[in-house]
């Protein structure tokens, strides 16, 4: 057997890791806090999702491609589907219908224009081709803002998967060459990052896909043999050592990062952190008895984990909505009154949408799902579509 794959990867479903709902949860928890102006480097959570998704996806596919030798593209995106798009449905339509009826003008025209590019999984691009800047702190006319991150996420659903089906079908050892591929992309992605990064608004390498993708492509290295292998040795003797160094490094990062005055991020910074995030996630995978592993499977805090999707939907509509103006309310106060109608609406979402949809719905797979998808499709469509959006402001300039 070739060293390189050392690390034996069983066909059977893998068990349950509670340190990924973990940090799931500390990535949800530092988005919530850098968007209540709690802590300057919490939008790093994002670059944890984006290693965490990338780990995550690579290792189900190289599990399939063990079992059966090919990616089965309709099947994965078929769990995407049903994993994805009822909750982000539900949040689209009914924050698009309550801006419409109750909210101002401006608000409901980027609301109208921003919805098909979030339905498109285009928002990023769309938002950088409007110049609207990430750092801004989303600026308050936007309520679909925080979903470019959603959109760089299912470009790589849509891009990776069909990488794994080509390496699968003509290399002989396809976890070693996904390794070369995800190394060599995500080093490319950084050159790119490095490149574009200039003096002014850093949001086109920050929310550009193609400079982004050293964060999915990382987490996916760390999920071939290969790197396993590296990692349990590693596990062997210092894994506690090592995962409590990563952890402390990544909480040193997200208290001094911020996205307006740190411009070492964009030259190597992100990079390193989500380096340091997949091989945490990596080495959690391996040795989920260490002392970060044992924090990490908190109750509470994978209960965050588990909510994560939902929560970062709803939070910044809600944000936008319970604005100062309208609650009368500031600091503390506000942001307690964001959390706690977030979490509600999550709660809901989770309970109510997601899970039985993604685990009991069975018209939701097969001929009926795809019918099911097609007409979900075509009525958001058709809502950006039907609902008028108000005239533009004419400035009279006549009588200047």
């Amino acid at each position: 057997m070739n060293r390189a794959e050392a690390v034996p990867r069983t066909t059977e479903r893998k068990p349950h890791l509670p340190a990924l709902d973990g940090l799931r949860g500390v990535a949800i928890l530092g988005v919530l806090a850098f968007h209540t102006g709690h802590l300057p480097g919490g939008f790093l959570g994002v670059d944890l999702f984006f290693t965490l998704s990338g780990y995550l996806i690579t290792d189900l596919l190289l599990r399939e491609v063990g079992a059966t030798g090919a990616v089965s593209l309709g099947a994965f995106w078929g769990r995407r589907i049903r994993r994805l798009l009822p909750a982000l449905v539900t949040m689209l339509a009914g924050v698009t219908l309550l801006v419409w009826a109750a909210g101002p003008p401006d608000l409901v025209r980027t609301t109208l224009d921003d919805g098909p590019w979030v339905q498109l999984n285009l928002l990023n691009w769309h938002l950088l081709a409007e110049s609207a800047g990430y750092w801004d702190r989303f600026g308050s006319q936007r309520v679909f803002e925080h979903l470019w991150s959603i959109a760089v996420e299912e470009q790589f659903y849509l891009l990776w998967p069909p990488v794994l089906l080509v390496v699968a079908r003509f290399a002989k050892r396809p976890e070693t060459w996904v390794a070369v591929v995800a190394a060599t992309a995500s080093v490319g992605s950084l050159a790119l990052m490095v490149t574009l990064a200039g003096a002014g608004d850093p949001s086109r390498v920050y929310t550009g896909t193609d400079t982004r993708a050293f964060s999915l492509l990382l987490g996916a290295l760390v999920a071939t043999g290969p790197v396993r292998a590296v990692l349990a040795r590693t596990a062997v003797r210092w894994a506690g050592a090592v995962t409590a160094s990563l952890m402390a490094g990544i909480g040193i990062l997200w208290s001094l990062a911020d996205g307006t005055t740190s411009p070492w991020l964009f030259t190597g910074g992100l990079f390193a952190h989500s380096l340091a995030a997949a091989l945490l996630i990596g080495l959690c995978a391996q040795t989920p008895r260490t002392g970060v592993t044992s924090a990490l499977a908190w109750p509470a805090l994978r209960w965050c984990g588990l909510l994560s999707y939902s929560l970062y939907l709803w939070h910044w509509p809600v944000f936008v909505l319970l604005s100062p103006e309208r609650t009368g309310l500031g600091g503390l106060p506000r942001t307690l009154a964001v959390l706690a109608v977030s979490l509600g609406l999550a709660t809901l979402s989770k309970y109510l949408v997601e899970d039985p949809i993604r685990f009991r719905a069975r018209w939701a797979r097969g001929r009926s799902g795809v019918l099911a998808f097609t007409a979900v499709t075509a009525g958001l469509a058709v809502l950006w579509v039907v609902l008028p959006a108000p005239a533009p402001v004419v400035v009279d300039i006549t009588g200047l």
